[in-house]
Protein backbone atom coordinates (compact mmCIF):
# COMPACT_ATOMS: atom_id res chain seq x y z
CA UNK A 1 0.00 0.00 0.00
CA UNK A 2 1.25 3.46 -0.88
CA UNK A 3 0.25 6.56 1.10
CA UNK A 4 0.00 9.92 -0.66
CA UNK A 5 -0.73 13.39 0.67
CA UNK A 6 -2.94 15.23 -1.84
CA UNK A 7 -3.82 18.93 -1.92
CA UNK A 8 -7.12 19.47 -3.72
CA UNK A 9 -7.15 22.57 -5.90
CA UNK A 10 -10.36 22.05 -7.86
CA UNK A 11 -13.53 20.93 -6.00
CA UNK A 12 -14.32 18.54 -8.87
CA UNK A 13 -11.25 16.52 -7.90
CA UNK A 14 -12.76 15.88 -4.47
CA UNK A 15 -15.84 14.38 -6.09
CA UNK A 16 -13.61 12.10 -8.17
CA UNK A 17 -11.80 10.96 -5.02
CA UNK A 18 -15.10 10.35 -3.23
CA UNK A 19 -16.27 8.23 -6.19
CA UNK A 20 -13.07 6.19 -6.05
CA UNK A 21 -13.60 5.65 -2.34
CA UNK A 22 -17.18 4.47 -2.94
CA UNK A 23 -15.83 1.89 -5.40
CA UNK A 24 -13.37 0.72 -2.69
CA UNK A 25 -10.40 1.66 -4.87
CA UNK A 26 -8.97 4.12 -2.35
CA UNK A 27 -9.45 4.91 1.33
CA UNK A 28 -9.74 8.50 2.53
CA UNK A 29 -8.51 9.32 6.03
CA UNK A 30 -8.44 12.70 7.72
CA UNK A 31 -5.32 14.01 9.40
CA UNK A 32 -5.42 13.91 13.21
CA UNK A 33 -5.34 17.20 15.09
CA UNK A 34 -2.62 18.06 17.58
CA UNK A 35 -5.06 17.45 20.41
CA UNK A 36 -5.88 14.00 19.05
CA UNK A 37 -2.20 13.10 18.79
CA UNK A 38 -1.46 14.30 22.33
CA UNK A 39 -4.38 12.28 23.69
CA UNK A 40 -3.15 9.19 21.90
CA UNK A 41 0.42 9.66 23.12
CA UNK A 42 -0.69 10.19 26.71
CA UNK A 43 -2.82 7.04 26.88
CA UNK A 44 0.20 4.92 27.68
CA UNK A 45 1.90 7.45 29.92
CA UNK A 46 0.91 7.15 33.57
CA UNK A 47 2.67 10.33 34.69
CA UNK A 48 1.92 12.70 31.81
CA UNK A 49 2.06 16.34 32.92
CA UNK A 50 -1.21 18.23 33.01
CA UNK A 51 -1.86 21.28 30.87
CA UNK A 52 -1.39 23.49 33.92
CA UNK A 53 2.00 21.92 34.71
CA UNK A 54 3.15 22.44 31.14
CA UNK A 55 1.97 26.05 31.20
CA UNK A 56 3.77 26.71 34.48
CA UNK A 57 7.03 25.27 33.10
CA UNK A 58 6.77 27.36 29.93
CA UNK A 59 6.18 30.52 31.96
CA UNK A 60 9.18 29.72 34.19
CA UNK A 61 11.46 29.31 31.18
CA UNK A 62 10.14 32.50 29.58
CA UNK A 63 10.72 34.45 32.79
CA UNK A 64 14.29 33.18 33.13
CA UNK A 65 15.03 34.13 29.51
CA UNK A 66 13.50 37.55 30.04
CA UNK A 67 15.57 38.06 33.22
CA UNK A 68 18.82 37.04 31.50
CA UNK A 69 18.19 39.40 28.57
CA UNK A 70 17.35 42.19 30.97
CA UNK A 71 20.65 41.65 32.87
CA UNK A 72 22.67 41.68 29.63
CA UNK A 73 21.12 44.96 28.48
CA UNK A 74 22.04 46.89 31.64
Amino acid sequence: MEVLNIEIINPKAKMLLMNLAEMNLIQIKSNPTLSDMLTQLRRNESKAPSFEEITKEVETVRQSRYDSKKKNNY
